[in-house]
Formats: C-alpha cells, structure tokens, sequence
C-alpha cells in the first residue's frame, strides 16, 4: 500500500509543506486526524541496476531527524529497482555514543496508518511488527560484528534480532550499507513471553511476562552527571541491592554514585504502562535471586537456580566471551520472564566493539572480569558473573555446551563460510564500493578501533583471525574447569 502522495520534488519539499508537516505531527496533524507524510523527493530513485540488496529509500521531508520523538516521513523498499513495499513511517535516531561519534546515523522506523498510528506489517520476509531498525555500521568496517553474533544466537537456539543487509537513501542522499533488523520487542516471534496489561495486577498474572535490560538510559541529558546520558529515575527502573563486588548498598538510589550501582532498566511493560503492583513483583523477584546468590554456599542444590534459567545464562556467556564483548554484562544487556518462568538472560545485543574491533576486545582475558581492567568505569559488570563462575556446576555447564557447541556452530569453518557468504552477497552487488566511496574510512583511525586495515580485505582477514584465535584461547581455558 501507498498512502503518500506521488510527487517528485529533486529539490526537496517545499518550505511550507514541510512547516505544514511538523505543525501537524505536533499539532494533532491534517484534516484527517493524521501527520503530513512526506513524499519520496526522486521517485525515480529505486537504487543500482541489478543489485539483489534491498534499498530502502526515505524521506522526512528533509526535515532534522531527533533522537526523538518520531516525525513522519515515508519509505519505499526497492528489489532490482522492482517496489516491493511502501508506507508512511515514524523516524528517529538510534544510538548512545555511536550517534554522538559518527556521521554515519542509526535510525528506528516505526511503520504507520495514514493516521500517524502504529500500522502492524511485514517487511521483506520478516514476521508481522510495527518496530524495526536501520543500524548503520561506521566504525566497524567489516560491517558483519552485530550479524554475526545475532546469526550464532539463533543458530544455538537463542532468539536474537533477525537482520538482512540493505542500503539507504534519505532525503535523495545515498547512506551506505546498512543492517535492518528486528527491534527486541514483546511478542511470539521475538522475544515468547506472555503480555502483561496495565490493568492486571492480580498475583496469579502478575510473575509475567518482563523484560529488563541493564544499559545507560536515553532521553533529555542537559542536566545529566553522567555525559551523554539521561539520569537514572524511579520511573526508568531499580537500583540493585548490591553493588558490582556484590556488597550491600546501605544509601538511598538515584545519589549519582554510578560506578558503585547497578540499575535495571523496565523494557516491557514500559516505564509508561508498568503499574506498581507488576513494579513491586519484579523488583523482589530480582532482590530474592540477588540475596540468594550472594548466599550461595555451593555445597548442595543452588537456591539460585530456583530463580534463573541457567542454559540462558550458560548460552549468554559463551557468545559474550567468545566476540570479547566490552560492552557485555554491563551495557546492552537484556533479560526476560515469562509468567510462571525463571529469569533468562537475553537476547544478545550490541556487538560493534566485539570481535577484536576495540582495544578492550582481546584475545586473551575474560570479559566477565572487565571490572580488574577498568574499575573506574561508569558502567561495571555486576557481581552474578564472578559468583557464577566461582561456581564448580556453573563451569561444569559452560565446559559441557562449548564442547557441544565448537566443533559445530562455534567451529572456525562454520563461522567463516558464514562471513564468506556475506561478503560476496556485499562484494558482488558492489554495495561495498558504493558504501566506501560514500565512508572513505578504510585504513582511517576510527574511535575504538584497534587495528587499522589498509583494504576491506585486510579487515576480514584480521576479524577471520582474531575469531580463530579467541576460540583457541578460550578452549584451553575452559577445559581445566
């Protein structure tokens, strides 16, 4: 379906339509109740001849893209220059510090009615949602981390964000190669937990479904202790009672003490629909696991597992550790519960840095001690891991599924036949020539890079390499436990 408008404008849209358009999304929108979609400004722009990749072309009517809320816009998918989807959007940008960093944006794209309401589709081959995202690798130039890892997730049997590679123009500007994908969200063919309405406060409905994330927060950071992020808020989530040594926090939350606290952000329900009595469960569901573990004696059955999924929590590991993952455990960690379920790490998220692409991912060292390397950072890993792995039957676990796992999906030959196929779906549809001569970055220093390749080639070759290594590194470690 196509609700916009077939105008072609080279030259962008007029200044007054595009007044008219934000005055709408503010101001309750056009005679019809809704927002002022943009057209597409070249409708003949439906991407290279004889690309297979799919092109994503969008307008905002060249309108400013916030980091939020929303503004209209439109979006076309194009399939060897055959439209094979149209529909207004909402649109904004993604990221922390990648946003702040990199000219090269993140975007989430909310698909709409022509009333400016969440509008229920699919996209290419990807199960009927309304959020998704457009990730634009930049300092990553092998493009791959976030797929890679998001491809071993659900290959071992642990939904993560299902992705395909696209390239974008916006607002008539050709934007590179992109990563579209799922947004985590609540729901059958994502993350299987039950919904949780804000009506249902009964304790019978109320042990489910939760998803909770521990990441920095997002939002309004003018006033903010913490640079580049919004402050931590009773209505954004809960402090831990324990900080990341495991020791008991004896003052009260939100004091601007983030090195020494751990917060654990309300993802679904969110912070606007989350009632207090879904609140009070959760939070003493989270402090009953916590108390236990920091008891936990390890001589006879783990009270800890009454509360955790420990497969979830053995799988989250073995990915985290295997990519060396600086950000894992302690930024852009998700977990879940379903109703009457245990709390399971997951889905995985967030691997830009991973792989060996920053200093802090090496090949040799556990990320889960992250804190002995950098116990000043604002973000530290929380005290379950330590505890965990000094856990004889937690190790057991771990050695057990990497046996299973490394001479089959963690293999070298799987991981790499992986990568070969992307990069020549990327090579051969000259999308790579097309997205470096918009980013000329290759051989450039980049934040958080920590080896500069002089070709594409020579990036594949490092990433093929330092898996290999990783892998070796930590298979002689693990097999002692």
């Amino acid at each position: 379906m196509n609700f916009a408008p077939k105008m072609a404008m080279k030259n962008g849209l007029p200044l007054i339509l595009l007044l008219l358009a934000i005055l709408s999304f503010s101001c309750g929108g056009d005679e019809g109740g809704g927002p002022v979609i943009p057209p597409i400004e070249d409708e003949d722009d439906m991407g290279p001849e004889g690309s297979t990749i799919p092109y994503f072309v969008i307008s905002s009517g060249g309108a400013n893209i916030p980091d939020e809320p929303k503004i209209p816009g439109s979006m076309k998918i194009f399939l060897e220059q055959q439209e094979i989807f149209s529909n207004p959007i909402g649109i904004e940008l993604r990221g922390a510090t990648s946003r702040r960093l990199f000219p090269k944006k993140s975007y989430g794209i909310e698909t709409w009615d022509e009333s400016g309401a969440d509008f229920q589709t699919t996209i290419l081959d990807f199960p009927i949602e309304e959020d998704w995202i457009l990730q634009g690798p930049y300092s990553d130039k092998t493009l791959l981390r976030n797929v890679i890892v998001y491809d071993l997730s659900n290959k071992i049997g642990r939904y993560a964000v299902k992705t395909d590679f696209a390239e974008l123009s916006l607002n008539g500007e050709y934007q590179g190669i992109y990563v579209f994908s799922e947004k985590i969200k609540r729901d059958q063919a994502r993350v299987d937990i039950l919904q949780l309405e804000p009506n249902q406060t009964d304790n019978s409905v109320i042990s489910g479904g939760y998803i909770l994330k521990i990441d920095k927060t997002s939002g309004d950071t003018d006033n903010s202790d913490w640079p580049g992020d919004a402050l931590y808020t009773e209505n954004l989530g809960f402090r831990s009672d324990y900080d990341p040594n495991g020791d008991q926090l004896d003052y009260e939350p939100y004091q601007g003490k983030r090195g020494e606290e751990t917060y654990f952000l309300y993802e679904y329900p969110d912070p606007d629909r989350i009632n207090a009595e879904q609140k009070n469960y959760i939070q003493q569901y989270m402090a009953d696991f916590e108390d236990a573990l920091v008891n936990e004696d390890f001589n006879g059955p783990r009270a800890y597992e009454d509360y955790i999924d420990v497969g979830s929590f053995v799988d989250f590991f073995i990915l985290n550790e295997i990519s060396a993952n600086p950000d894992a455990y302690r930024l852009s960690t998700y977990m879940h519960k379903d109703r009457n379920g245990k709390l399971k790490m997951g889905p995985v998220w967030d691997f830009n840095l991973a792989l060996g692409n920053d200093g802090r991912s090496a090949v040799q060292g556990w990320i889960y001690r992250y804190n002995e390397n950098n116990p000043s950072d604002l973000w530290l890993v929380h005290f379950w891991w330590d505890v965990l792995l000094r856990d004889p039957q937690f190790r057991s676990a771990v050695r057990q599924r990497w046996n299973e796992l490394k001479s089959g999906v963690l293999s070298t030959a799987s991981i790499n036949a992986s990568i070969d196929g992307w990069v020549a779906e990327l090579q051969s549809n000259g999308a790579l020539d097309r997205n470096y001569t918009k980013w000329p970055v290759i051989g450039l220093p980049l934040p958080f890079n920590s080896v500069i390749g002089q070709s594409y080639e020579e990036e594949i070759l490092y990433l093929k390499n330092w898996i290999d290594a990783r892998r070796d590194w930590m298979d002689s470690e693990i097999q002692f436990w």
